[in-house]
């Protein structure tokens, strides 16, 4: 039984594991760096462009037929999460595009916010627009941290399965996460709960055993036609334990990174920011066909 507290060591510990949950999330992406610059370098799709990613006059070609999609994580944004892995998917012939999605009215740069029901419908919207400029049939979907799991919801029930070839996700956290059990403190703190699903329903959603994760993953982790791919790393801090990113399920591949390479320490943020291991995974994934052995050597490859 918890002692009792007085009401203001109560609100104090609220505004404090609010704080932590919202900190513990920022700093888990990209997107954290960028909070210090001025507004005026908010990323822009002319920045993509430039970059050579989100071209739509970019056709596929026979080598990769299909536009691959990159789908930032919480707090993340179409250009942070991506200022390494879209250039590499880029020098190797694909017609690459990121989205922003999970926007909160007056909160810029920080994105993947939003009730992630609606933002998979953003993607469903986004996915349709390349489809159309592209010319391809289907698109393959890559994702880090919640833009790794978000798709799923598109692909059980918002007719994605039809138009997606596969879905890598780069350290997706699938079942939830308990954020190293803070989580699990949010019954004895009603206002924390309440203030996470008020003012940013995305991290709610998360939480291992919410609603939202209860109906994504009733009835299997994958539906039929589509190609899987985790990738996880043992050192994630984030998505915890690291196992439940794993997908149960036929055309599915898991990855631990330390099985390919034991000398790979990267974390939660890495792993979807500069890791070419990781990279080279996906790379294997998009193209199976042409798969070739992911090992410490693939940091240079």
């Amino acid at each position: 039984m918890l002692p009792r507290i007085r009401a203001p060591r109560v609100r104090r510990a609220r505004r404090t594991l609010a704080a932590l949950l919202l900190a513990f999330a920022a700093a888990a992406t990209p997107a954290a760096a960028a909070a210090a610059e001025p507004a005026a370098a908010a990323p822009t799709a002319a920045a993509a462009t430039s970059r050579g990613w989100n071209d739509y006059s970019c056709k596929p070609s026979t080598a990769h037929p299909r536009p691959v999609v990159l789908v930032h994580g919480t707090f993340g944004n179409s250009i942070d999460n991506w200022l390494a892995l879209a250039p590499y998917l880029v020098n190797r012939g694909y017609c690459v595009y990121s989205l922003d999605y999970g926007q909160l009215p007056g909160v810029p740069l920080f994105n993947g916010l939003g009730p992630i029901d609606k933002s998979a419908g953003q993607l469903a919207a986004f996915v349709d627009k390349v489809l159309t400029a592209t010319g391809a049939p289907e698109a393959d979907l890559v994702g880090h941290s919640q833009g790794g799991m978000m798709p799923n919801y598109y692909l059980k029930f918002l007719g994605g399965a039809a138009k997606v070839n596969a879905l890598v996700g780069i350290a997706p956290d699938n079942h939830g996460t308990t954020l190293l059990g803070l989580t699990r403190l949010l019954p004895y703190f009603p206002g924390v709960e309440h203030l996470l699903n008020t003012d940013t329903p995305a991290l709610a959603d998360q939480v291992a055993g919410s609603p939202f994760l209860t109906k994504l993953n009733a009835g299997g982790d994958t539906v039929p036609g589509v190609r899987y791919t985790v990738i996880a790393t043992k050192y994630d801090e984030v998505v915890t334990p690291y196992r439940t990113q794993f997908l149960d399920g036929p055309n599915v591949r898991n990855v631990l990174l330390q099985d390919l390479c034991p000398l790979d320490l990267s974390e939660h943020v890495a792993v979807g920011l500069l890791d070419r291991i990781a990279y080279h995974e996906v790379a294997n994934a998009l193209d199976p066909a042409h798969a070739t052995p992911t090992t410490c050597a693939s940091v240079v490859g």
